[in-house]
């Protein structure tokens, strides 16, 4: 396993490396890994002749009031699961070198940075799209792979792969769950006993909601929302931030249902804010 932390040393590797002809696979993540990353990095092992993951906290999409400096850090533990799927090599920038003091450049993403997750946490996406950006030009990968939980996100980074050109193929790879269903996240790390039973609560949701558009029953998505929702208010421990339908390609808002949409929520269990989603398809 190779460990490289400055931004020039892994542009030149990179470069080697595409003039190999070898095929470089990028796993962006913000460490804390869990089982969900770690199938991101066999997917492209299998594919790639080289993976990159890359370990930073990016400190520009997280908000003034959000949980930037109670971030779960484990570099240690990091390297040591990523020390079994060798080979990687490892990407782990300071923030002072990918955001100097004279960085003023960033990425707007437009009106889909200011729904769903947007909506709550404003200048997220846009934090997000440019530390992306940024890594892209940094790790020069033929291929990178993202997890469908992160849905609102997958959907913006492939219009900014699409809107600014960047010569890459982007792979969505399925959401790892617990065995109850909660989708593997690294804010779960947050939740106590009881906050954790609670959580289970997201994917009963989403399957709920799946039952009853496949059912054909209902096909207007404001009543499966409600339905949703009342779902998961009867859990004392959640707090609905939002429950939506939207078109899985604009993220538009669904008003009757038509295949495929996706169901996305966000729900805050005891102080944490979880979210997940699942893509509905009429067979």
């Amino acid at each position: 396993m190779q460990i490289i932390k400055n931004i020039k040393d892994m542009q030149a590797l990179s470069r080697r490396l595409r003039a190999e002809n070898k095929t470089i696979g990028f796993v962006p993540t913000m460490g804390a890994l869990h089982e969900g990353h770690l199938s991101l990095i066999r997917h492209s092992q299998n594919i790639n002749s080289i993976t990159v993951v890359s370990i930073f906290i990016n400190p520009i999409q997280f908000g003034p009031n959000e949980d930037l400096k109670q971030y779960p850090q484990d570099l240690e533990g990091d390297l040591n699961r990523l020390s079994s799927l060798n080979p990687v090599i490892v990407f782990t920038p300071v923030a002072s070198e990918m955001y100097p003091e004279s960085f003023s450049t960033s990425v707007t993403v437009g009106s889909l940075g200011g729904i769903l997750c947007g909506a709550s946490r404003p200048g997220h996406f846009n934090g997000v799209a440019t530390v992306v950006a940024k890594l892209f030009n940094i790790v020069r990968p033929d291929n990178a792979y993202f997890g469908q939980k992160d849905f609102q996100q997958t959907v913006i980074i492939k219009k900014l792969i699409k809107d600014l050109n960047f010569d890459i193929n982007v792979i969505i790879c399925p959401t790892v769950r617990e065995l109850d269903g909660l989708a593997m996240s690294s804010r779960n790390t947050y939740l106590n006993n009881e906050e954790r039973r609670a959580s289970a609560v997201l994917y009963r949701a989403l399957k709920f909601g799946e039952e009853l558009i496949l059912s054909g029953g209902m096909v207007e998505a404001p009543s499966v929302k409600g339905q949703i929702g009342k779902l998961i208010t009867a859990e004392p421990l959640a707090k609905i931030d939002y429950v939506e339908i939207v078109d899985p390609h604009s993220l538009a808002k669904a008003d009757k249902i038509a295949s495929p949409v996706a169901i996305c929520i966000a729900v805050i269990i005891g102080k944490t804010r979880l979210i997940d989603n699942l893509l509905v398809e009429s067979k």
